[in-house]
């Protein structure tokens, strides 16, 4: 699509709001626990490319939205419009390179962390290029109260010919993988949810690998990995699965988990539900181990 569509009327309980990215303007949307109940920590969502801060309210059926089931479960959800996107894309037309997009998502996180109670601190749960983000914020802006990072639609290795420009040819299935793993409704409610590819975005795509590499060893919260069964944008192989663990060794813990059922649109398909119950599991995992147990590999 060359322009984005009308942003779609959020689930109930689901609001949104601005935060200041030193200077820059970046749109929200924010669901928190019923009756003012003190959030048990906050989840920031970081969606992918050609995307929104929407993809994790996905409208197709009632129940797959991240934002209100996190919040029926105690937890604030905050998903936050990349540089580029939202209200930051007639002041980006061109977006921000990864490197600029990680500094401003911790300087939007400094501002959020001003204005609202973030319990017992934040989780970062990220989305094929936003997984790029949120791995580099890891590394080089975390914050003492950055508590763990969630992955999906993101590894290190691409898959043979995932560059070549061959999906485009196949209608982005890539994108999607099998289209039955999808309610029916979500190619008619997601167009609100969709936006063009920065081009500064777009220039750092191929450069991932390279960029990891460097920055893996200095994340330092504990990560999680999810790979959808039918991921096809990413190896993730036993070889590619050794190297990443072999990457992030200075991870406290380190899970990489399957999805079954499941496209590289993991959020906007019939397993979003079972998807988003395991990256809560994972963060109240994290909260247990807040007390300071020894470091672990899954």
């Amino acid at each position: 699509m060359s322009t984005a569509s009308a942003p779609a009327v959020p689930s109930r309980g689901v609001r949104r709001i601005s935060l200041d990215a030193d200077g820059t303007p970046l749109s929200a949307l924010l669901c928190e626990p019923a009756d003012a109940a003190p959030p048990r920590a906050t989840v920031v969502a970081v969606h992918g490319a050609g995307m929104s801060a929407g993809y994790f309210d996905a409208q197709a059926l009632p129940h797959l939205s991240l934002l209100t089931l996190g919040a029926r479960l105690g937890f604030t959800v905050l998903a936050v419009d990349r540089p580029g996107y939202g209200q930051s894309a007639g002041l980006l037309p061109d977006g921000q390179a990864l490197a600029g997009q990680a500094v401003a998502l911790a300087a939007a996180l400094f501002d959020y962390r001003a204005r609202f109670p973030t319990g017992a601190g934040l989780f970062l749960l990220a989305h094929s290029f936003g997984g790029k983000v949120a791995l580099l914020t890891a590394a080089d802006h975390a914050a003492p109260d950055l508590l763990g990072v969630e992955i999906s639609g993101c590894g290190h290795r691409y898959a043979p010919d995932a560059l070549s420009g061959a999906d485009a040819a196949r209608g982005g299935r890539r994108s999607w993988g099998p289209l039955r793993l999808y309610p029916p409704s979500t190619f008619t409610t997601s167009g609100s949810i969709l936006a063009p590819v920065p081009p500064l975005e777009q220039a750092d795509i191929v450069r991932w690998p390279e960029v990891f590499r460097s920055i893996a060893g200095r994340v330092r919260v504990p990560v999680r990995f999810t790979f959808a069964e039918h991921e096809g944008w990413w190896r993730h192989d036993p070889e590619a699965l050794a190297e990443l663990r072999s990457r992030l060794g200075a991870a406290p813990r380190l899970c990489i988990d399957r999805q079954p059922e499941a496209g590289h649109n993991i959020s906007l398909g019939y397993a979003a539900r079972s998807y988003h119950l395991r990256c809560l599991a994972f963060f109240e995992d994290c909260l247990l181990r807040q007390g300071g147990s020894g470091p672990g590999h899954d």
